[in-house]
């Protein structure tokens, strides 16, 4: 049996980046170290960064003055620094840079008379944070609501970072003939393009599927979206404790990607836990699994 790893599984540079941050402001910042909502969507690297003394806010008005509170990496809108630092508390951002070109997107389309439009979830806060940075957003989910919209004379669009790309590519048609002057800025993240791409191809080499990330993970959850409908055997998991050996029953290949805010060790238990299951005869009775694709 052979196990073949998408080589951009795991953390992206951004969340690398936010972890980093967040990390080094637990041991060096002003008194107790709180982060406002989760850091990234991922529990399994939530309990390890309370295991170093952070915390997990989503109250604001819970933190105390004289302590240190990190911005996630989805970022917030400018209410949320200004009150903050009202409170007295040290602000350490994590959010994301391409997040943050986001922000200053919007803020420049309205500045130039651009009605905003913002394509992706309005309850994930990605999307609340670009949302808080102007005063009407307009922010869609699906095909359905796109063609629900009125006519435009101008209209501005951007996009959620971890958007679905052919998603995005179906509602830009739409909105060409919404609006008489469309101006669009593609800010889905390099790196999920990428991860997509990867997974779709990756999922049809295989005979079976992994998808490794929080349950609550936008762009993990899209992967799995992408792989399940190349293929039918493919399955979103958090952790090793939820394989199940009956899923590889007569599987010669099982393929392995990861969302962005997974780290590669709950990457790296999952592939140690498909080798043991090869190596014990728990899967097919056939052969040693093998690593292949990092």
């Amino acid at each position: 049996m052979k196990i073949r790893v998408a080589k951009s599984a795991g953390f992206c540079w951004g969340v690398k980046r936010a972890v980093n941050i967040a990390v080094e402001a637990a041991k060096k910042g002003k008194g107790k170290a709180y982060c406002l909502g989760e850091l990234i969507h991922n529990k399994r690297e939530i309990e390890r960064l309370k295991a170093l003394g952070m915390d997990f806010v989503e109250d604001m008005e819970a933190l105390e003055t004289g302590n240190t509170v990190i911005i996630r990496s989805h970022g917030v809108a400018p209410q949320v620094f200004n009150y903050l630092k009202e409170k007295g508390l040290e602000i350490v951002d994590a959010t994301c840079p391409f997040v943050k070109e986001i922000h200053d997107k919007v803020t420049k389309l309205e500045k130039e008379g651009y009605p905003v439009l913002i394509l992706g979830n309005p309850k994930h806060p990605e999307v609340r944070g670009i949302a808080g940075h102007i005063k009407d957003p307009i922010i869609v989910n699906s095909l359905e609501e796109l063609e629900e919209l009125p006519q435009f004379s101008k209209l501005g669009v951007v996009c959620q970072t971890t958007l679905n790309m052919d998603f995005f590519r179906k509602a830009v048609s739409l909105l060409a003939l919404k609006a008489k002057e469309l101006k669009v800025y593609n800010t889905i993240c390099k790196a999920t393009t990428v991860r997509q791409k990867e997974t779709r191809e990756l999922a049809s080499q295989v005979d079976v599927m992994l998808i490794v990330g929080g349950k609550n993970s936008s762009n993990t959850t899209k992967l799995y979206q992408i792989s399940k409908s190349v293929n039918e055997r493919s399955y979103h998991i958090e952790s090793k404790e939820e394989i199940d050996p009956s899923w590889f029953e007569g599987a010669e290949v099982v393929g392995v990607t990861a969302g962005a805010s997974t780290p590669q060790w709950v990457i790296d238990e999952v592939v140690d836990y498909l080798r043991l299951l090869g190596e014990g005869g728990n899967w097919s009775g056939r052969g040693v699994c093998q690593a292949a694709g990092r």
